[in-house]
């Protein structure tokens, strides 16, 4: 039995994709925009706000690489319906 992975449609890639860009441009604006430490508490929010994107969006394409999710080729969604040859 032949089995393939969900690639691009799964879920785990998209939120981890989103959450990676936005965590290069919160990272971006971190190290080159406006600081604006007097509103944050001497803290660069930003940076830190991107930086853990950056890694949660990391976490998420790792898990999809690592364990994908395996749909078997014989795989029916309708339960009335027949595969195809049978």
């Amino acid at each position: 039995m032949a089995a393939h992975s969900a690639g691009a449609m799964d879920v785990r890639n998209v939120i981890g994709s989103l959450l990676a860009i936005y965590g290069v441009i919160l990272t971006a604006m971190g190290l080159f925009g406006d600081k604006s430490l007097d509103k944050t508490g001497d803290i660069n929010a930003n940076l830190i706000a991107g930086i853990a994107l950056l890694v949660v969006g990391g976490i998420f394409l790792a898990w999809a690489r690592l364990k994908p999710i395996v749909i078997p080729d014989d795989y029916v969604p309708d339960p009335d319906a027949r595969p195809h040859g049978h």
